[in-house]
């Protein structure tokens, strides 16, 4: 798999591929009762979502007051067959929206004493969950991961992005070898940072497992589905026969067409469910009503309550996580949501305990950014804002921004393998201070200005949401993480840390991008240059010494690699335009390159040899005095590229 992780994370470097709360006036609480019109609204609303982002196929359930308010589908789920979504049957891929199915599962065993959230989760499994950070001697004790801390993503562990996706049934991991053979480092100790985890849920599911006896599957349908009346659903991977015909198909726009994708599979309790809009309204109301549905109950009431209450949060004014739920406001109204993404398939659902209202929405193709746009438009329309804060700028306020300004990267990420250098790209936060002392904050391809509320707490004065994938980044908070960097803390599951100078994106693409510029173009220059003197049959300063052709070749013979090296980057890296990820973040590489991936090790071994020959060629050689200095620089040139490969771990 680590040949796997290099393949996306260089071709990222290679051709730039870019990807992936507490200060609200109160405003007054109506009934959700004004429901005449909701069908045309939606309507209307799914409508000019479908046609924004190029959406063939979706979903929507409502939930109010006790009862399914609507239901609906939207487009085709075959477009060759005209086959209309039919709410009840056609199955959507609901990604991580499937972890509240896991939590549940995990809740009930509580219920039934079988767990305990505050007890180390290796009393629970059949291996180990080491005692110890990455890093570290392992000589002090710290904390053991808690259900507590899966349920809250702060477990502490790294990230792997580029183990989670695969095109076939052979290439995926049972979850048994899921947990086993890709147990994450522990970066942070137990409760101390929030950064989501799919390990984490995973683990829980396996957890389940071994309490239950029971494979997961088949535990979430006799205990869950069955209750319920969840017909529609099933975590297994492929789709069982008698579900496998009502499988809406993934599209994604390209070049005027809709391509079809492929079954995505992905660890079984994190994000592996395919459902219908009907199946979790069914879901949607058992939350509202205390954890009954139709007279069958899948939890007491305080359990529910307590699922549904704050379990940890990095700072007093954010939203943080409820017990498995992300905490989130809308139009001052607290939401308990969960988003979900695959390749192909985006979800979303959102709970309104207080107004007894829920809203579930799925569809293929388009942008998660649509369902955020839906469900506040369905808050605009039925909860209006009461309106947001009038704030003036603080004195003193810019010298206090000052030291914020830099570049965040997120915590979601690993630091052990050469998915490290994903964040580099994905989830980075760079915060700057305008003239006033406001901090203009990039995120998600958009700048917003944030205004600080008190020291070390600002907030968004945009109106309207800003687009973040699990929380509302309407505040952002500054501290400090257990490594001693300043942490920037937001709503929902994530945390960004600030990088050092040598860490950030513009330092380090200016260095590969000079590096290789220079090695390639000396390789260039060194061409041309003898093939003129061959024309000329003639060499100025007589026959080179043995210094001087032994550094020329080895330089020619790391110039060559560096080629190869970017080709098959470019080859393998380029986004599939269905998928919209490289081909080696889901899998699919193609046999030759298991060789290629050695290609790093032998410019670092040529690397040191590049240097090792400089230097002679100041000592021991006839070479004059500014082809030295031009040799001196390509040397330069590989010892950066080889504190590259070894600090993002390519090596």
């Amino acid at each position: 798999m680590k040949t796997l992780r290099k393949g996306w994370m260089l071709l990222c470097v290679m051709i730039g591929v870019m990807v992936l709360s507490g200060a609200y006036p109160a405003a007054a609480k109506a009934p959700f009762s004004e429901l005449q019109d909701m069908e045309s609204f939606m309507d209307a609303v799914m409508e000019e979502q479908m046609q924004k982002h190029r959406i063939p196929n979706a979903a929507v359930s409502i939930v109010a007051n006790g009862e399914v308010v609507l239901a609906k589908g939207y487009g085709y789920a075959d477009i060759e067959k005209q086959e209309p979504v039919d709410p009840g049957k056609s199955l959507f891929r609901i990604g991580s929206t499937s972890k509240l199915l896991t939590w549940t599962a995990v809740m009930q065993l509580v219920e039934q004493g079988k767990l305990d959230l505050d007890t180390d989760v290796n009393q629970y499994l059949d291996f180990e969950i080491p005692a110890k950070l990455a890093g570290s001697s392992g000589k002090s004790e710290i904390k053991p991961v808690t259900l507590k801390h899966l349920l809250s993503h702060t477990a502490g562990f790294e990230d792997y992005s580029s183990d989670i996706f695969r095109l076939s049934e052979d290439q995926h991991a049972s979850l048994e070898e899921y947990v086993r053979d890709y147990l994450p480092e522990r970066i942070f100790p137990a409760g101390e940072v929030i950064a989501y985890s799919n390990y984490g849920t995973a683990l829980a599911g396996y957890i389940v497992e071994q309490v239950s006896g029971m494979a997961f599957a088949d535990y979430v349908e006799e205990y869950l589905y069955s209750p319920l009346n969840m017909e529609h659903s099933t975590f297994r991977q492929p789709l069982p026969d008698h579900l496998a015909g009502d499988m809406t198909k993934g599209y994604r726009y390209v070049d005027g067409e809709y391509r079809q994708g492929d079954f995505e599979y992905m660890p079984e309790p994190a994000g592996s469910m395919s459902s219908t809009a009907s199946d979790m309204a069914q879901f949607m109301l058992a939350f509202l009503q205390g954890g009954t549905y139709k007279g069958k109950q899948i939890l007491q009431e305080r359990t529910v309550n307590q699922m549904l209450s704050p379990l940890f949060t990095p700072h007093e004014r954010l939203n943080g996580m409820a017990h498995g739920f992300i905490e989130g406001k809308f139009n001052e109204r607290r939401v308990l949501l969960h988003p979900g993404s695959t390749m192909l398939y985006h979800t979303a659902l959102y709970l309104l305990p207080e107004e007894q209202a829920g809203l579930f929405i799925t569809h293929s193709g388009g942008t998660f950014h649509s369902n955020i746009e839906a469900f506040q438009a369905f808050m605009d329309r039925y909860f209006p804002s009461g309106g947001e804060e009038s704030l003036l700028p603080s004195e003193g306020m810019r010298e206090r921004s000052e030291e914020y300004a830099g570049e965040y990267q997120q915590n979601r990420k690993s630091w052990t393998t050469s998915d490290k250098m994903l964040s580099l790209f994905t989830g980075v936060i760079r915060v700057q201070v305008d003239e006033e002392g406001y901090l203009t904050v990039t995120h998600m391809g958009e700048t917003n200005r944030f205004i600080e509320i008190e020291p070390g707490l600002y907030y968004n004065l945009r109106e309207g949401r800003s687009p973040d994938f699990g929380g509302d980044f309407r505040y952002i908070a500054f501290g400090t993480d257990p490594l001693g960097n300043t942490l920037l803390m937001t709503d929902g599951p994530m945390s960004y840390s600030k990088a050092a100078w040598h860490e950030s994106s513009g330092v380090n693409i200016m260095l590969i991008a000079a590096s290789i510029l220079t090695v390639i173009g000396s390789l260039i220059y060194w061409g041309i240059k003898a093939l003129v003197r061959r024309i000329r049959r003639s060499y100025n300063g007589g026959e080179p010494s043995k210094v001087e052709r032994a550094a020329k070749y080895t330089a020619v013979a790391y110039g060559l690699l560096t080629i190869v090296f970017v080709l098959e980057f470019i080859v393998l890296g380029e986004p599939h335009p269905v998928y919209q990820l490289p081909a080696a973040a889901y899998g699919d590489m193609p046999a030759w390159s298991v060789v290629t991936e050695l290609v790093p090790y032998a410019m670092a071994c040529l690397g040191l040899g590049v240097v090792l020959l400089a230097v002679a060629a100041w000592r021991r050689s006839r070479w004059r005095i500014i082809g030295r200095i031009h040799y001196t620089w390509f040397a330069g040139a590989t010892v950066i590229l080889l504190w590259i490969f070894q600090f993002w771990n390519l090596i």
